[in-house]
């Protein structure tokens, strides 16, 4: 299929209980620790697998999901050979939200935060979607603060659906409406907003993740926030601006990561992205989604560890 549309969606009462992919993300432990962002302090909540001797590897989900989105390839990498760390950043999974407003830079700097009090400071970092934009944004600032990143998947430009969305966000009883939305069936609201190339790799179990955090007032405050300040089309405007700025190429080695039938964030943007930063070594997947490492985790491996070994 050429389709950059996701697979019809099964209806949220078709849902099974537990995905049909097996994984044992749920039953690692998780641990907490304080990063101070900006003068606020905040707890994350991450899960850390592998040997303490490896070389630590930090995976940054994105919008709308948790360190969860990234349970077919923990162990894959901690057999590859890595420490991997899987944090929820603030406001998503079980990490304490920030006091508004939950911006891009802000949430940059508290990736930083948490690089620094882990002691993964200057190691590699996979970012997906927003995760990959936080991260570079990161390394834009702070080129020390990791050694190699892979972009999975990011925004790159301010699209009129992000223009629209800022705009119908942009006052307080927005935010409030859209929570009250929310806090209607928060699992449902996650079904409908979550896609996958293959939708049969949902379950009520990854749809309770998710909408864990949207079951509190503060949760929903923080997840409006995500939406209305940390896809702000003018900061995005400035990130490719100050990417594509440097004659030098980006201050650290990246590898950029799409998928040509990605049903969330289209290709243009990944060819966007290789444009500013032409050095950037790009792989592109076929019959995947915006979550790769979910819909075709081999290929979504087989893709990175090359370049995250080197």
């Amino acid at each position: 299929m050429n389709s950059r549309k996701p697979f019809r969606q099964l209806p949220f009462r078709a849902l099974p209980e537990t995905p049909r992919r097996a994984h044992d993300f749920l039953e690692l432990p998780t641990e907490r620790v304080t990063v101070e962002v900006d003068g606020e302090r905040s707890r994350i909540t991450h899960r850390v697998v592998g040997p303490a001797s490896a070389p630590p590897l930090v995976l940054v989900h994105g919008l709308m999901t948790s360190g969860y989105s990234f349970r077919y390839v923990v162990r894959p990498l901690v057999e590859a050979g890595f420490r991997v760390l899987v944090p929820d950043l603030p406001g998503a999974g079980a990490s304490d939200a920030l006091a508004a407003p939950h911006s891009a830079p802000r949430l940059a700097r508290a990736l930083g935060a948490y690089l620094r009090a882990t002691g993964t400071w200057g190691e590699r970092v996979v970012g997906n979607s927003m995760g990959g934009y936080l991260a570079m944004r990161l390394a834009l600032d702070e080129p020390a603060a990791m050694s190699r990143l892979v972009n999975v998947h990011s925004p790159v430009l301010p699209l009129p659906r992000l223009h629209a969305l800022h705009f119908a966000l942009g006052t307080g009883l927005a935010r409030r409406v859209l929570g009250r939305v929310v806090a209607l069936d928060p699992e449902r609201w996650v079904h409908r907003n979550v896609h996958y190339r293959d939708e049969t790799l949902k379950s009520r179990e990854e749809a309770r993740v998710y909408a864990e955090p949207l079951r509190t007032r503060a949760g929903r405050r923080a997840f409006a926030s995500w939406l209305g300040d940390g896809l702000d089309p003018a900061d995005l405007e400035t990130f490719a601006r100050d990417v594509g700025r440097s004659s030098a190429g980006f201050p650290i080695p990246l590898q950029l990561v799409y998928a040509r039938t990605d049903p969330m964030v289209p290709p243009e943007m990944g060819e966007a992205l290789h444009h500013l930063v032409p050095d950037a070594p790009m792989v592109w997947l076929e019959e995947s989604s915006h979550f790769a490492h979910v819909d075709t985790p081999e290929a979504f491996l087989a893709a990175v560890l090359p370049f995250l070994q080197a």
